[in-house]
């Protein structure tokens, strides 16, 4: 009698605590996408007002991760001290604050150092925001979750193009359009950062709309998972960064990010190299690819929730970007181009919350936000790389070619990891299955 009822308990409670956080939760990353990457939309206006050429635009696109990288580690140590609420609150308002202050940049040299300043404000948050989903939602139900949350990535960019490109026809009070662009897209931000101390709760005993009961599950299940498998898991920060699966997912993640950031970063000037379109035109076929994109990392997420695998769920989708990114680059057909584009855009972000999933399996407390934030600061060493290697080879050869080449060959490489890897823990688990060991199911890695 016992276990139905769990199970309703169980259910009931995940289903509240999806439809609290979740929407509110992609709406802060929604922002925070759009802020980071809106610079790319600027662009088509701004470098030419302010003398930035392709290479200097790309490495102060790229900048931003360098003070993100820096700061990332210590960010996520502090929101597990001090929680999520007043944390991501902390956040949200300081980078909404040197978003708007992206539209007073004069030059190279302000736009790199804002540029840099936002990275550092901005630390901490995304994998601030996947450590408290380790907090409230188990393992085996964290990639569809996760997807749910991402879909505010490729979706800012959705609902991001056509309102950047529209705004950077305002020209008033002295402003020009991608100035009034970076105001006015920052505002949400910072009223977001105030609502976060009123709406986020730090942990499921905070949450005042589950019941009792649905608190006990919750909490049950949650440190019954983190003391199973005893042997792949890390309670300590130390232990946690020295776990070589998590310097390993952090070089994967790397790969991803050279992929993600170099196309996010470049698509509007990608599109509008592909045929004469007006800034609004490119606005609105950009939206073509991340919406395919959308879909698919709702639905491929889901998949890997059904069949509890993870490796595969990220690797194919690498692989099939690198493969439509090649043929983008080299085809001269500007609609075969945009359809490799396309596919690009559903490979390079399908499988993130598969691997998030993986990479977050077995870390809690303090090991979790540190274990986390290393991830995400090896893997934004390639937010750095792909913009600004794209700009150097735009600035040198005239062309997109070679640059989308360069991000595929890193997609390509972080899928090999990952496949390799996979095939090690899957004959590890064998070992000691034919020893008599109890080990953690092989689909979880």
């Amino acid at each position: 009698m016992t276990q139905p009822a769990d199970s309703s308990i169980g259910s009931a409670a995940l289903r509240k605590v999806a439809w609290r956080l979740i929407p509110f939760l992609g709406l802060l990353y929604f922002f925070a996408f759009l802020d980071r990457v809106n610079v790319g939309f600027a662009a088509l206006t701004m470098n030419a007002d302010l003398g930035i050429s392709a290479a200097a635009f790309g490495i102060g696109s790229g900048i931003f991760f360098i003070g993100y990288i820096l700061c990332e580690v210590p960010s996520n140590v502090m929101l597990e001290r001090f929680g999520a609420r007043i944390w991501i609150a902390r956040i949200m308002i300081s980078w909404g604050v040197l978003s708007a202050a992206m539209a007073f940049v004069q030059g190279p040299k302000s736009f790199y150092a804002v540029r840099f300043l936002l990275g550092i404000a901005e630390a901490g948050f995304f994998p601030g925001i996947i450590f408290y989903l380790t907090c409230w939602f188990p393992s085996q139900h964290r990639a569809r979750i996760i997807a749910l949350f991402m879909i505010a990535l490729p979706l800012s960019s959705v609902i991001g193009a056509p309102i950047s490109t529209s705004l950077l026809g305002i020209e008033a009070l002295g402003l020009k359009g991608w100035q009034w662009m970076f105001l006015l897209e920052a505002i949400p931000t910072m009223v977001l950062g105030v609502a976060v101390l009123a709406v986020l709760p730090d942990r499921p005993a905070d949450a005042k709309w589950l019941a009792d009961d649905e608190k006990r599950w919750l909490q049950a299940e949650l440190a019954r998972e983190h003391s199973g498998s005893a042997h792949d898991h890390a309670s300590s920060l130390r232990e946690a960064l020295m776990l070589p699966r998590v310097w390993r997912n952090g070089l994967v993640y790397f790969c991803i990010l050279v992929g993600l950031y170099g196309f996010s970063f470049w698509l509007p000037q990608i599109i509008a190299s592909l045929g004469g379109m007006t800034n609004v035109q490119v606005g609105l076929v950009t939206m073509i690819p991340y919406s395919l994109a959308c879909v698919a990392l709702v639905l491929w997420g889901r998949h890997s929730d059904a069949t509890e695998e993870r490796s595969w769920h990220v690797a194919l989708p690498m692989l099939l970007g690198a493969a439509a990114l090649i043929v983008s680059g080299w085809t001269s057909e500007p609609f075969i181009a945009f359809a490799a584009l396309c596919l690009a855009a559903v490979g390079i972000y399908s499988g993130l919350p598969s691997f998030w999933a993986l990479a977050s399996r077995g870390l809690q407390g303090a090991a979790a936000a540190g274990a986390i934030a290393l991830i995400n600061s090896l893997g934004n060493f390639g937010g750095f790389l792909g913009p600004a290697a794209i700009g150097f080879a735009k600035t040198y050869t005239n062309s997109y070619a070679a640059s989308l080449l360069f991000i595929a060959v890193f997609l390509a490489v972080g899928a090999v990891l990952l496949i390799s890897d996979a095939g090690k823990v899957l004959q590890r688990q064998q070992n000691r299955l034919e020893h008599g060991e109890q080990g953690a199911p092989d689909n979880q890695h």
